[in-house]
């Protein structure tokens, strides 16, 4: 498990989310001879963190936040970010819909908000450490993938430069989620029976319900590959490149969205091997070796959080970044971001053009 021989009264900002990661996190650093204090980030308003499907951040959560902390006798603080937050990622994730993009409004926040405010929070008030309930594992460099693959939240945290996670510890590092569970259960932690969250925080009733009450969504058409109208789409920002469900479409064999045009509000559907590509382009991209080092190495991606990842190799024309896969596949969409593992440590990423 994790452990620091010279950890005794070094001081350390977990960032308490009220989750069962978190807890775990703040009770083994305490555990370990840590000063710990627990913070935690207000970023919505009253009113999303009531919303009655709320996944997570809610003021319920950061009630929890604030139990566990008691509990485990440490201070508990909130910092309020709704102001950050709703400048950095909801206008950003609202603006790339608008682009006709999928974005991934987590990693930008890690990026530009929630880590952001516990470092800066962590120097300012000279403390040497930073920790979160994140299934990550630290390396000289950087970050390396987490033993178990389906938990690793390294993708979510490629874009935190090295002088960051020089400060951060991720003290779930080389435990699995169940003993996690364990761990939170023998010491009586109040979250330990906690679901672990999904969707995003400040679309608890979904994409569609959120772009529907924010964005000026006008009907249009759905097109096949030669330009025939087969069908009315509710508006293109609502839908994404590779889509399949929940298109309304009548039809006796099944398509999936191929190609979204926002200036003429067309959707494209065509078959799935429509959607194989080898090759993408890649944009705001952020490197932690040497770019040029990396070149035309094997390597992993995943173009997305749940990929299991995918061989291949980066390659620069023209002053182009692009990524070429080693065999033809469908995860890729625009907006989204893909991050890059040589000998399963990260090395970078950025997003698909």
């Amino acid at each position: 498990s994790f452990s620091c021989e010279a950890c005794l009264m070094k001081k350390v900002i977990v960032g308490m989310s009220g989750g069962i990661d978190s807890s775990v996190a703040a009770y083994l650093l305490k555990e370990q001879g840590y000063e710990v204090v627990g913070v935690s980030l207000k970023h919505l308003s009253d009113e999303m963190s009531n919303m009655k499907n709320k996944t997570c951040c809610s003021l319920d959560d950061i009630n929890d936040a604030r139990i566990v902390c008691f509990a485990l006798s440490i201070p508990h603080y909130v910092i309020n970010l709704e102001k950050e937050f709703t400048r950095e990622v909801i206008t950003e994730f609202l603006k790339e819909y608008r682009r006709g993009s999928t974005p991934n409004p987590c990693v930008i926040c890690n990026e530009r908000v929630k880590i952001k405010a516990l470092i800066d929070l962590a120097k300012k008030l000279n403390f040497d450490f930073v920790a979160t309930g994140h299934y990550a594992k630290k390396s000289d460099n950087g970050l390396l993938l987490f033993s178990d693959s389906i938990k690793d939240q390294s993708y979510m945290l490629y874009r935190l430069k090295k002088e960051d996670l020089d400060m951060m510890l991720f003290p779930l590092e080389n435990i699995p989620k169940t003993r996690v569970r364990e761990i939170a259960r023998e010491n009586n932690i109040v979250t330990h029976d906690k679901k672990d969250s999904q969707g995003i925080c400040f679309a608890p009733n979904g994409y569609e319900v959120f772009l529907n009450d924010t964005l000026e969504l006008k009907e249009g058409n759905f097109i096949d590959n030669k330009g025939n109208i087969i069908g009315k789409h509710k508006g293109y920002a609502l839908y994404t490149i590779g889509q399949r469900k929940h298109l309304g479409l009548k039809l006796p064999y099944p398509v999936f969205i191929t190609k979204i045009d926002k200036d003429k509000n067309e959707i494209t559907v065509g078959n799935f091997e429509e959607l194989l590509i080898d090759t993408i382009e890649i944009k705001n991209y952020i490197f932690h070796k040497n770019l040029e080092f990396l070149l035309n190495k094997e390597m992993i991606a995943r173009p997305r959080f749940s990929s299991r990842g995918l061989s291949g190799k980066l390659y620069i024309i023209d002053d182009k970044l692009y990524f070429k896969y080693f065999e033809k596949n469908a995860q890729n969409a625009k907006g989204q971001h893909i991050v890059f593992y040589l000998d399963n440590e990260l090395v970078g990423g950025g997003e698909i053009k």
